[in-house]
């Protein structure tokens, strides 16, 4: 094993780790505050979350000899961060991580439920994950109406690194958010003392509970969004890299890392798929064989990260929280487009698509339960609606 580490899988391993955190970090910190979580218990989160990508990653790249690269449910903390608090609160969030974590490790033993869940037309999907996600998507304009020294670098400096390297735009942007911070924002006094202090890791144990709300408004569609986003496309990356990965075992190991992290606030980690590629692509080592190295460096790199995770979340509390909401919408305006390009492709789909897309862009919760569900009820029996017309008329 060690014969085939190399220093190229390394550096792109360290790249991995670097991308896969500072991308999207700030979308689950507010996607856990969105659902009730206080700044710790998001810290503690946030750190549960990392460690777990970071042991799983390292666990099953071993196992597998395959660059199996592992990220946390960006889509599903877009998710929870337009679903708001449930009833029963933070505990009931994480009853609902909990159940789906099962859920997770169940689709990937039990054959018929991975089929069901696969078998979601994916342009609803596809729709339901853009309306989650629009609303963020404003928040950088909505930082620039709050005020333009603030908001304006961060922007400014995610478009024009995107244009020369789009890897690493979200990071531009990130580093403008800690310039900003340092020169634009008024720091309290002492509050430097408070992230010194907060270098011990973050670890709160959440005792969980259960109800119906959370089941419907949080578990259901954190599974639906986690399955079909990341980690049914992240076996689509491999296999296009040329792996041949049995799925099922990959996404009961996902689910269980899953279970580990969700008692300290950590909502789903799964498999990558952008990430995914930097492990598994050329630029990870010429020799498709000696790859995993790069994963397994990954997943090293997100448990240092996740150790972290206390003074990242001490520095973002200082900030105005529409500026961290800001560096969260830039990090999703490239899932938003890919979405919302599949979600509306098919002429056949393309009502039922828009139904579920506004629905779940509407925010609006009936009966307790979130749009998202709805959305995608609503657009599912569309589609049916139409196909049995169409039927009929032939």
């Amino acid at each position: 094993m060690l014969k085939d580490f190399s220093v190229q899988s390394l550096f792109m391993g360290c790249l991995t780790a670097f991308v896969g955190f500072a991308s999207s970090f700030a979308v689950v910190l507010q996607g856990l505050k969105g659902v009730g979580a206080t700044d710790f218990e998001a810290a503690s989160g946030l750190m549960a979350l990392s460690v777990s990508m970071g042991f799983c990653a390292i666990a099953l790249s071993v196992a597998t000899r395959l660059p199996v690269s592992i990220a946390w449910s960006t889509p599903g903390a877009a998710l929870l961060a337009t679903t708001g608090v449930v009833e029963g609160g933070f505990s009931a969030a994480v009853g609902a991580f909990i159940i789906c974590a099962v859920l997770i490790m169940i689709a990937g033993l039990f054959k018929p439920l991975g089929r069901a869940v696969a078998s979601i037309p994916a342009p609803l999907a596809n729709a339901m994950l853009s309306g989650v996600i629009i609303g963020l998507c404003f928040a950088p304009i909505k930082a620039i109406g709050f005020n333009p020294a603030l908001g304006l670098p961060i922007i400014l400096a995610w478009i024009v690194v995107g244009a020369f390297k789009r890897l690493f735009a979200v990071p531009a942007a990130l580093l403008a958010f800690v310039l900003v911070m340092v020169f634009g924002v008024d720091i309290p006094p002492g509050a430097l003392d408070s992230i010194s202090q907060s270098l011990k890791p973050p670890m709160e144990f959440v005792t969980p509970s259960f109800n119906l709300q959370a089941l419907i408004s949080i578990a259901l569609p954190l599974f639906i969004v986690t399955m079909a986003s990341q980690n049914i496309p992240g076996i689509a990356v491999l296999k296009v890299n040329h792996y041949d990965p049995q799925p099922g075992p990959l996404f009961a190991t996902t689910g269980f890392f899953s279970l580990l992290s969700a008692p300290f606030g950590g909502h789903a980690v799964n498999l990558a798929a952008i990430t995914a590629a930097m492990c598994a692509g050329e630029d990870a080592h010429a020799d498709p064989k000696r790859r995993y190295w790069a994963a397994i460096i990954g997943g090293v790199g997100y448990i240092i990260l996740g150790l972290l995770a206390g003074v990242v979340t001490a520095f973002v509390a200082l900030a105005p929280p529409i500026l961290i909401q800001a560096v969260a919408g830039l990090a999703l305006v490239g899932a938003f487009s890919g979405s919302a390009v599949a979600a509306f492709r098919e002429p056949d789909t393309r009502e039922a698509a828009a139904i579920t897309f506004l629905i779940t862009a509407s925010g609006l919760s009936f009966g307790g339960i979130s749009g998202a569900f709805w959305g995608l009820m609503a657009g599912g029996l569309m589609m049916v609606l139409t196909r049995f017309v169409k039927r009929m008329k032939n």
